[in-house]
């Protein structure tokens, strides 16, 4: 599949029933390094749809495997990470990119030949350029993937089967990668209900530093600057629907935006600068008080934003 953007129509889903008639990917062993919402959700995608003969999981204490166990997220789940990924033909990295580098290490001891290793990670150049050498080395194969579901939930119980149903999931091949473990991976978030697409990682991490790490960075900045000490007693009470729409994301992991921000610093700082100068532009056409501006500005961003919904928006959290 050639690298493409969002700028046409895009495949239809097919639900979960009629799954069947694509052509299977049969895994033995898939295991989560992980399982909190995507590695959860990616769980019991794979069960409902069958797609591997045992899925197991990988956490880090004993209270979360109680809670994989009464999600029945995954077979098992175990706090033993080499047990985890022994004789696994599949590896899901879903642990916030700062653990990745660590945890890969840790397990390269127990990982068959072979087997292939993909993650969820929303920064895609420094986890390639970490990752893909030392399992190129221990005789595995490194595909880069970001599949662009999630909420801003966190944790196992609140995984969702579907919640890659219809997501965009973007796969970074290099130079290096294997091109049928590429196939595989591919076939394995078509198999969930992801929409696949091929970009480098230099060109993922440039893009969506804009259409998911800039969004996510000014609902933060905004809830915590209207929320802030200090303001009258009434203004929470005035934040209603659009003001809590806007900053649903900013209930996120923390860890885990932290992790992205840091990661793909440089090109958030390139998409935060071009922000700024928007809202610039926006604070002169105030100033001037220039209401057929002020009504372009609206005009031009409904229509922009209606046209993407009906051609390929994920579809919205209820």
């Amino acid at each position: 599949m050639t690298n493409r953007q969002c700028d046409g129509p895009l495949s239809i889903f097919h639900p979960p029933a009629a799954l069947r008639y694509l052509p299977a990917v049969r895994w033995n062993k898939i295991t989560l390094v992980g399982v909190g919402l995507l590695g959860g959700s990616l769980g019991l995608a794979l069960k409902r749809l069958r797609l591997a003969r045992e899925v197991a999981g990988y956490v880090r204490s004993p209270a979360s495997v109680k809670e994989c166990a009464d999600a029945e997220a995954v077979d098992y789940a175990t706090t033993d990470l080499l047990a985890a990924v022994f004789n696994a033909d599949l590896v899901v990295l879903c642990t916030p990119i700062g653990r990745m580098r660590t945890l890969s290490k840790q397990m390269l001891p127990a990982l068959k030949r072979g087997a292939i290793v993909t993650d969820v990670g929303s920064v895609k150049g420094s986890v390639v350029r970490e990752l893909e050498t030392p399992f190129t080395k221990a005789g595995a194969h490194f595909v880069g993937s970001h599949p662009m579901a999630g909420a801003e939930k966190t944790g196992v119980a609140s995984a969702q089967a579907d919640l890659f149903a219809n997501a965009a999931c973007v796969v970074t091949p290099t130079r290096r990668t294997n091109k049928a473990a590429l196939r595989k991976v591919e076939h394995f978030w078509r198999a969930v209900g992801c929409r696949v697409m091929r970009l480098s990682p230099e060109t993922h991490d440039a893009l969506v530093s804009r259409s998911s790490h800039l969004p996510h960075l000014v609902a933060a900045t905004l809830a915590s600057h209207v929320l802030r000490p200090g303001q009258r007693d009434e203004l929470p009470a005035l934040c209603a629907n659009g003001f809590r729409d806007t900053t649903r994301i900013a209930s996120g992991s923390p860890e885990m935006w932290r992790d992205i921000a840091v990661a793909n610093r440089a090109h958030l700082r390139v998409a935060l600068d071009e922000f700024v100068r928007e809202l610039q532009r926006v604070q002169a056409i105030l100033r001037r008080g220039k209401a057929a501006e002020l009504a372009q500005l609206f005009e031009t961003a409904k229509a922009r934003r209606d046209a993407w919904c009906s051609r390929c928006a994920s579809p919205s959290p209820e």
